[in-house]
């Protein structure tokens, strides 16, 4: 990660704003405590940074994806209580005990690793309906037996489509885990993440479980994000040039001048995690002008077309806005077919970070 004022292009996190959704959300819960999801590195924006905010923001429970983000999230929160999704694999079981942090088991395999250690607490996982992780219907009914001297501090769930309030899978996969966590008591219950929140008190029970939304992305796509935009990334101008047709711009000829135009060359690319999918669709900001992304993103470099742009807007070194106030996540991850998750966490090494104070 490049701290340099040398770097081609600046990512400034604003750490207030973060704390200030974490807020949001939990003002959102009619009922129940609000966790904070901080995999993948704070889902890219730095864990170190990310959660000692959210924790100053008020909260306690924290869920990472794997053992090593949970030994590591250990050593910035102490007395958090850290829940590990990936749960226990062979040889991992004194280590997780060893950082005091609670796997979520997922599988009957998984129950049977635990059993050494089924005094300390674990979590459940429930599949209600995304076939991906957690125990079926079937294996629910399997493992009460199996289960009746673990401690179990949690069940949860996923749901597959919590971004459409009214798709009727909501619905299905609730009645279904409301049946199954009665079979497996446990001392908290969680289904909701970022987007559940907004299904209502039914899907809040007594834990939520906030990711994405937190870093901005909006959890509600068919209504106006109410999430503070938390990331700002701004790529530098190396050069600009002069092109007429008939002449082409980048890899592949893609983009071809159909008029004097003018192109500026900025100092980021898919390297960067800027997205190769925005050739051609993305667009970007100087100023309060909007100006589209020509030719391919290659791997350092990307070009504008910034015939309409002022010319001291222009001089090497200046600004552009690529993800900023006026280009939210969601529209960049629009422009390249995807979603603001793998915006987000594909944000590269080489920007230069700011950390925007975490006062809110």
């Amino acid at each position: 990660m490049s701290n340099s004022t040398n770097a081609g292009a600046i990512l400034t996190i604003d750490l207030g704003a973060l704390k200030q959704n974490y807020l949001t959300l939990a003002d959102h819960l009619s009922t129940g405590e609000l966790a904070a999801v901080v995999k993948a590195n704070a889902y890219g924006l730095g864990v170190q940074e990310s959660a000692t905010a959210l924790h100053a923001a008020g909260c306690t429970i924290f869920f990472v994806a794997t053992v090593d983000e949970g030994i590591a999230l250990r050593a910035i929160l102490p007395k958090a209580t850290i829940y590990i999704f990936h749960g226990v694999l062979p040889d991992t079981g004194e280590e997780l005990i060893a950082h005091s942090l609670i796997p979520i088991l997922n599988s009957l395999d998984q129950i049977n690793d635990w059993h050494p250690h089924r005094a300390q607490p674990a979590g459940i996982h429930l599949d209600t309906g995304m076939s991906r992780l957690g125990l079926s219907p079937q294996e629910c009914e399997q493992c009460v037996a199996l289960l009746t001297d673990y401690n179990i501090d949690l069940v949860m769930s996923h749901l597959a489509c919590a971004e459409t309030e009214n798709h009727p899978k909501n619905e299905v996969q609730l009645d279904l885990f409301n049946a199954l966590k009665q079979v497996i008591p446990a001392k908290h219950a969680s289904i909701a993440a970022s987007s559940g929140i907004y299904l209502g008190a039914d899907y809040q029970i007594d834990l939520c479980r906030a990711g994405v939304a937190l870093y901005g992305v909006n959890p509600i796509p068919a209504e106006t994000n109410p999430m503070a935009q938390v990331v700002r990334l701004q790529a530098k101008i190396l050069q600009t040039r002069s092109v007429d047709t008939p002449q082409t711009v980048g890899y592949g000829a893609t983009h071809q001048a159909t008029k004097p135009t003018k192109i500026a060359t900025l100092a980021i690319g898919y390297a960067d995690g800027y997205m190769r999918s925005l050739s051609n669709s993305g667009t970007a900001f100087i100023g309060d002008f909007e100006v589209p992304v020509v030719g391919r993103v290659s791997m350092d470099l990307t070009t504008v077309d910034v015939t309409d742009v002022p010319v001291a807007l222009l001089k090497p070194g200046s600004l552009v806005d690529l993800i900023g106030p006026n280009n939210p996540i969601d529209k960049i991850a629009d422009q390249a077919s995807t979603i603001g998750y793998e915006i987000l966490t594909g944000l590269g090494s080489r920007f230069e970070r700011r950390y925007l104070s975490a006062e809110v």
